[in-house]
């Protein structure tokens, strides 16, 4: 006998993502929400005054919206010899419905269906993914301006630079997170739903339903819109929604792939230099070989699943631009794959994020030491601006410090010895006038500038009004534990 074992198994289910977003894309629900369609179009004719459909016939339809398991085979039975996933489906139904059997998906084309369908998962795939984003961003605030005053070194070309703070660090992740939500948020707003207009879009069949009468086709289609929870149909469609919406939808999952590969590679880099690390749990295996090892396993297959979400979007865009006219076929095969890949993916990155910034431990004394082996050369300016202070030449004192410095620095670079440009300073007579206040120059809080003035303006102002509307989940602390 065969075991689930023996196939092919997408990690998307098994390791990387959550209960709601695998449901969401599963067949019962792709399935049982085509049924709900079509109790919803059914009910919307009688409305307007279709007598064929009858309060049986939709009571009897509204008794089986949910597929059950043992309808499967023999849908599937039916798709075999029809080679139609709709019309097997629409046979299912009426199997379960008889009496409703000769008025499901009365006027409608498949993609009826298929395409309303696909817009709801949409909605609700963004709606999903709104809500973890707005967790991590909360996460990653508070570790923000819990750290807004420890100073570390910055990096530029990555080489150490001027000093910032972690807090501040973290403060360039939240931007571009919200970037992400804002471009969710847009995405969103800007879904329409295809409603009802037959096989090439101009509702030709519907009219011939009311017998020509305009007014009700188009309020057909409002009723329609409304009981599936969207604001807005589309006035002009083909037999399809514009495959144009799959691409403004993928590309703004695309972009929060970037986000997250940024900001895993990040704390990768801190982990190697021992200033930040991801949680690390009691039993964890960082290496088969190297027992002493914490690799930053949460933080690469951030990386790698951020790059592999950056590249789907690829396939909306050829596959809007390679339909032709009022549609092509050649876009179904693919959007079945693409599609709920994009949304998996970017849920199974949420769920990283999540767990990392529920967690990240930072080593103070680690940044410490790493500042004090650069915050010398760093200091050079101000221990000159000192001695000006003094009545000493700039000139002079950029010469003086200028020898010291390159004597430090080849003991540094050949030598493998620590920073001793301090000490040089200490012993040089010329720096007698302002020795007493080198610990003061030395301050690495005086070298951070407005870091901390910065990050709670930012959290208490940017951060605050981009999740105001998200009262329901902020305060969330639940830590997300990943499956593998």
């Amino acid at each position: 006998m065969t075991s689930h074992n023996d196939e092919y198994q997408t990690p998307f289910n098994s390791r990387y993502c959550s209960k709601e977003m695998k449901q969401l894309f599963s067949p019962r629900t792709r399935f049982s929400t085509w049924r709900q369609l079509w109790v919803w179009l059914a009910e919307s004719e009688q409305a307007l005054g279709l007598t064929s459909i009858t309060d049986e016939c939709i009571a009897q339809l509204r008794q089986h919206v949910t597929i059950e398991d043992n309808e499967f085979l023999v849908i599937a039975e039916e798709e075999k010899r029809r080679r139609h996933d709709v019309m097997a489906h629409c046979y299912g139904f009426g199997l379960k419905a008889p009496k409703a059997a000769g008025i499901i998906h009365l006027g409608a084309t498949s993609c009826y269906v298929t395409d309303n369908a696909d817009l709801i998962f949409l909605q609700k795939g963004l709606d999903l993914l709104l809500r973890q984003l707005v967790v991590v961003v909360e996460k990653l605030a508070a570790f923000a301006v819990q750290y807004k005053d420890l100073p570390c070194l910055g990096y530029t070309h990555l080489q150490s630079a001027q000093l910032t703070t972690v807090g501040k660090r973290a403060c360039l992740w939240i931007q571009d997170l919200l970037m992400d939500l804002r471009n969710f948020e847009r995405a969103k707003s800007d879904l329409r739903f295809r409603g009802v207009k037959g096989a090439t879009g101009q509702q030709g069949t519907f009219l011939a339903l009311f017998n020509g009468d305009h007014s009700k086709v188009e309020e057909l289609d409002e009723l329609v819109t409304k009981k599936a929870g969207f604001s807005s149909v589309f006035t002009i469609t083909s037999q399809t929604y514009s495959r144009k919406i799959d691409v403004d939808v993928c590309h703004a999952l695309g972009s929060f792939g970037a986000t997250c590969e940024r900001i895993g590679g990040d704390i990768r880099h801190l982990a190697s230099f021992k200033e930040v690390e991801e949680p690390f749990e009691e039993g964890q295996i960082g290496s088969s070989a190297m027992a002493y090892k914490r690799n930053p396993m949460r933080s690469e297959r951030l990386c790698s699943l951020g790059r592999k979400l950056q590249h789907l979007p690829l396939d909306a865009v050829a596959t809007y631009s390679h339909q032709w006219m009022e549609r092509t076929l050649d876009d179904s095969a693919i959007r079945r794959i693409s599609i709920p890949e994009t949304f998996l993916c970017a849920d199974a990155c949420l769920n990283i994020l999540n767990n990392v910034s529920s967690g990240l431990v930072v080593y103070p004394a680690v940044i410490a030491r790493r500042i004090s082996e650069e915050l010398p050369f760093m200091a050079t300016e101000n221990i000159i601006m000192a001695l000006t202070t003094h009545n000493v030449s700039r000139q002079e004192a950029h010469e003086e410090i200028r020898v010291l410095s390159h004597q430090a620095a080849k003991v540094v670079k050949e030598e493998g010895k620590d920073n001793d440009l301090i000490d040089r300073i200490r012993k040089t007579p010329f720096f007698q006038p302002i020795v007493g206040e080198l610990d003061s120059l030395l301050d690495p809080k005086t070298f951070v500038g407005r870091a901390p003035q910065q990050v709670e303006k930012f959290c208490v102002g940017e951060v605050k009004s981009a999740l105001q509307g998200y009262s329901d989940v902020l305060g969330i602390r639940e830590h997300v534990e990943l499956a593998v």
